[in-house]
């Protein structure tokens, strides 16, 4: 999907500051660190610090000491979402004077009494399409879906499609609060960021309709995506801090990266136990062959060795 194949390759991690990096995030940190370092690309660090409630005070500071633990460095400066929100309006400002975008002051309750199931919840009834009853109390703004099939080849998880009128409704682009909604964000930075390659997890695999939906709109070029399994619990939740993900040990760096690499399907280096990280990662890096990654969308955390 990239639009000229001598374009430099621009990844990312993009981690949310709600706690502390799990061997869930160490996955996905280094399944997109892997991609780039392999085809000699750039890797870029994003804090998705866009919802304050959600986030837990020095979060973001202690993700980034401890992928300098991991001896997973980046390229060029940290972006902050917290200080893009001129950026996210503009976008706002686009979709408004092409008509995209309308006020929606339905609650969640309201949508969820008046929907049907999507895959990601409730289908968003299109309530307000037309028109709120009073324009004047706060309000979300929503993106009109087009009743039309959009679809995409994941690297891993092959073909994708969705008809986002149906299987999601209108989407919320800012929340009622102000807070601008991931969906726009992530698609403003990628851009910004001139990102060529999405390596994440398969949590957000549907997002990405959504995201490309976005980017048409907008006028953006859409990058490649690649969706690694998430990492579950032997309950088969996904690692996070509401299912009590162990923060990752420092002290056994060495164990939780061979633990990663067996997770991705891909080679421990013959003279590992002499390796520093970044010698690993380096190593790793030569060898990574995305072809060989399991293609499911989850696996069980593994047991260190």
């Amino acid at each position: 999907m990239t639009s000229d194949s001598a374009t430099v390759y621009r990844g990312r991690f993009a981690p949310s500051p709600t706690g502390p990096l799990h061997f869930g995030s160490l996955v996905a940190a280094v399944g997109s660190y892997l991609d780039a370092r392999s085809r000699g690309g750039e890797w870029l660090v994003r804090i998705e610090d866009l919802d304050p409630p959600r986030e837990i005070p020095g979060a973001a500071s202690m993700i980034l000491q401890t992928l300098e633990n991991f001896e997973l460095y980046w390229d060029g400066s940290v972006l902050y979402q917290s200080q893009r929100n001129a950026a996210y309006a503009d976008a706002i400002d686009q979709l408004q004077s092409r008509r995209q975008l309308f006020p929606c002051a339905c609650s969640r309750k309201e949508i969820a009494d008046s929907a049907i199931a999507g895959p990601e919840g409730p289908i968003y009834p299109g309530t307000c399409r037309q028109g709120m009853d009073n324009p004047r109390q706060p309000h979300a703004l929503r993106v009109r879906a087009e009743d039309r099939n959009l679809n995409f080849s994941d690297l891993l998880q092959g073909y994708i499609e969705q008809n986002l009128a149906r299987d999601i409704g209108d989407f919320v682009v800012r929340r009622a609060d102000g807070i601008h909604a991931y969906q726009l964000a992530v698609v403003v930075d990628d851009a910004q960021q001139g990102i060529t390659h999405v390596v994440r997890g398969s949590d957000l695999l549907l997002s990405t309709t959504r995201q490309i939906y976005l980017q048409e709109l907008l006028g953006y070029p859409t990058p490649e995506y690649l969706h690694l399994p998430i990492v579950v619990n032997s309950a088969g939740e996904k690692l996070s801090k509401q299912t009590y993900a162990e923060p990752l040990d420092v002290q056994a760096s060495r164990k939780l990266a061979a633990a990663v690499l067996r997770f991705l399907n891909q080679p421990i280096p013959a003279d590992f136990s002499g390796m520093t990280l970044s010698e690993i990662w380096s190593s790793a890096a030569q060898t990574w062959d995305p072809q060989s990654l399991p293609p499911t969308l989850t696996g069980v955390v593994p047991v260190l060795a």
